[in-house]
């Protein structure tokens, strides 16, 4: 058996990335089950570290885990967080695709959550459906994890300049426009990507799900085309492209749109 920091033990692994691997865990001393992500010190990246101190500095944020332990402990860097549920890449694998109305639902819930993040002048950089988790067995909470490749953008009121970058940052399904440019990202992008999960949510797939060439993903992207699509969601992706390098996006205008939306829908049900 697998104990860390003579506290926590390895039960099965959950999840893995580029960067590491996730197991689920328990804390041997409180019976209660955790989250344990595993980077090797031999990969010199720190991105643990770096997203262990994320972590701390949301500690009063709702709708993000909390950090129980970091450390060191053998060859590898651990972080143990709480234990969540399914993730909505879980969700539309289950069910394939949603309704509006509750695609529409969910999204005023990413929204409100990158809004207390973009708050802490922080930019997630890679919002994708698998990090979105629902509370353990309660799916009335979303909660956003990974902030490996989160970065303060914001210091005191000074918002950073903008800038070419070396490469891309994020999943290629689903980081924005600017991304595929390796332009710097900031909360515009943020919101580009909750665009590109609703469009999943809702129809189950995205119109470049098997693409592997990057030019042809970043050319269907910047002319996204279907009548399948509603009004609400391919207005909502063209109004966050539209936005400027600094400009702080209007949340409460986003959202009020979305739960207009669902009052029409209701009122046609």
């Amino acid at each position: 058996m697998n104990i860390i920091n003579n506290k926590y033990k390895l039960i099965n692994k959950i999840g893995s990335g580029a960067f590491g691997s996730i197991y689920k865990g328990q804390n041997i001393r409180t019976n209660e089950y955790v989250a344990i992500k595993i980077e090797p010190i031999k990969h010199e990246l720190k991105l643990l570290k770096n997203e262990s101190k994320i972590y701390q500095y949301l500690k009063d944020c709702s709708n993000i885990p909390s950090v129980k332990w970091f450390g060191k402990y053998n060859n590898n860097y651990y972080m143990v967080i709480d234990l969540l549920g399914y993730s909505l890449q879980d969700l539309i694998l289950a069910h394939n695709k949603l309704y509006l109305k509750l695609t529409l639902k969910i999204g005023i819930k990413l929204i409100s959550i990158i809004k207390t993040i973009h708050e802490k002048g922080l930019v997630h950089r890679d919002i994708k459906p698998d990090n979105f988790l629902f509370g353990l067995n309660n799916l009335n909470t979303l909660y956003l994890i990974d902030f490996g490749f989160c970065k303060k953008i914001i210091f005191d009121t000074e918002h950073v300049k903008i800038k070419k970058t070396n490469g891309i940052i994020g999943s290629k399904n689903y980081m924005s426009i600017n991304s595929h440019n390796h332009i710097e990202l900031s909360r515009r992008d943020d919101l580009e990507s909750i665009g590109y999960i609703l469009l999943y949510l809702y129809t189950g797939s995205l119109p470049w799900n098997n693409e592997l060439d990057e030019v042809k993903i970043l050319t269907m992207k910047q002319n996204i085309l279907n009548d399948n699509i509603p009004n609400i969601i391919t207005n909502y992706i063209k109004q966050v492209k539209k936005l400027d390098y600094q400009e702080t996006p209007n949340y409460n205008l986003i959202i009020e749109n979305f739960k207009r939306e669902i009052e029409l829908i209701n009122q046609i049900i």
